[in-house]
């Protein structure tokens, strides 16, 4: 196996799990910033008080984005087994 071939199935895997990733991220990082604008605005000085939403925020784009994100890993996936042969030749 060459050297290039193995850093571009790594560059690839990378990228997979930063697409696949990404959604999720996104909303918990947009949620968490949103309870600690308002924790702030509030003086509410709870740690806690942020779990609950971001984990129904997470819930609802899980539900949204889950096909898309197992569709895109099966995709992967499937690139990567056709890869196999070529791997090993």
């Amino acid at each position: 196996m060459e050297i290039a071939t193995v850093v571009d199935l790594g560059r690839s895997a990378l990228w997979a799990v930063m697409i696949i990733a990404s959604p999720m991220l996104v909303v918990a990082l947009g949620v968490g910033l949103f309870i600690g604008v308002i924790q702030a605005a509030t003086s509410i000085n709870e740690m806690t008080l942020s779990f609950i939403p971001k984990l129904a925020a997470m819930g609802v784009t899980l539900a949204l984005f889950g096909g898309w994100q197992l569709s895109m890993l099966v995709d992967y996936t499937r690139d990567i087994y056709k890869r196999i042969p070529a791997l090993f030749s």
